[in-house]
């Protein structure tokens, strides 16, 4: 069987919140191609509203840290007897849990062995790897992406808390590793920039974030902080609402690619070469090509391995300032 003659589907990513929004192309792109076609998806409870309301899927399946729970979804899902399984998570987790479901399991290529490469030798076999979304893409065969960007679908019953006549600038400060995240007293000069220059500056981030974003909105004249206790719809809906948004590389980049706002995206310890870029908005990309030592990681880690961390502290506010003009006259 291939996927022409497939009725059920079940598309598998259980996290995060950028790379649950950068499967959105492949849902898309498979409903376009096959409006028949049913698919299921199962993603972590937590990410839940980044799918809620995407009309593309015929049913959402909540994985949650609850055992039981679990094996009752497992057993729901097995007597669904899917024609295919596409296991976009593929770790031990996934695999576990999608051992006994019935059709053909493909799983995602997620190249560790050219990511271990690049990151301990700097030998990059990953110079032409194609962007995460096509190569969610890739996991089927003989199936490609339509040109469209991601999709983030927003309920008619939220309401930004600012406006597109305000002349905002995002400022997403927030990442889960340090060595992502450019440094608070830049993204505090960067704001004051900004609001020199008749810009109006919105601190964005979740509920790990919400202090590095209080403190950084008391020292930017007439900011406004809108970070939320992880209410990804609600800040999406007000990120739309931005002239762009600068943010490290985090999930909330991909949020604002989802609702197509203009980003400006800082890299320091990883690299575009891994895939996770801002795909199918506009975008300018600040990062230090000078060192030889990016990347130190894939992910992330919890501080500079030289202690230096040049990747970021060589990227300066007036450098950013600057990528804000560049993408908003791209």
């Amino acid at each position: 069987m291939n996927i022409n003659d497939c009725k059920h589907i079940l598309i598998v990513r259980l996290s995060s919140l950028g790379d649950v929004l950068l499967t959105t192309p492949l849902i898309r792109s498979l409903k376009k191609r096959y409006p028949l076609l049913q698919i299921d998806f199962l993603v972590r409870a937590e990410y839940a509203g980044l799918l809620k309301f995407n009309p593309n899927l015929f049913s959402l399946h909540l994985f949650t840290k609850n055992d039981e729970e679990n094996k009752k979804l497992k057993i729901k899902l097995i007597e669904v007897k899917y024609d295919f399984v596409i296991d976009l998570q593929n770790n031990l987790r996934s695999k576990l849990f999608l051992n006994s479901l019935s059709g053909k399991c493909f799983s995602f290529n997620k190249k560790r062995f050219e990511k271990v490469l690049l990151v301990h030798t700097k030998i990059n076999l990953l110079k032409e790897a194609a962007p995460i979304p096509v190569r969610y893409a890739e996991t089927i065969p003989d199936f490609q992406l339509d040109a469209e960007g991601l999709d983030l679908f927003l309920p008619e019953n939220i309401f930004a808390k600012i406006t597109k006549m305000q002349n905002v600038i995002g400022l997403c400060p927030g990442a889960r590793h340090f060595t992502k995240q450019w440094q608070k007293e830049n993204f505090i000069a960067l704001g004051n920039i900004l609001t020199g220059k008749g810009f109006s500056v919105a601190l964005f981030g979740g509920k790990s974030d919400k202090e590095l974003c209080e403190d950084i909105s008391g020292k930017i004249t007439g900011s406004i902080n809108l970070s939320t206790d992880d209410d990804i719809l609600q800040l999406a809906k007000d990120m739309q609402q931005c002239k762009a948004i600068v943010c490290n590389d985090s999930g909330l980049m991909h949020a604002a690619c989802a609702v197509q706002t203009p980003v400006v995206a800082i890299y320091g310890s990883t690299v575009r070469e891994f895939g996770f870029t801002p795909h199918g908005c506009k975008n300018v990309i600040l990062e230090n090509n000078s060192l030889t030592c990016r990347p130190c990681s894939h992910i992330g880690r919890k501080e500079c391995p030289l202690k230096h961390f040049r990747c970021m502290v060589e990227l300066t506010p007036q450098q950013a300032f600057e990528s804000i003009i560049k993408v908003l006259k791209a």
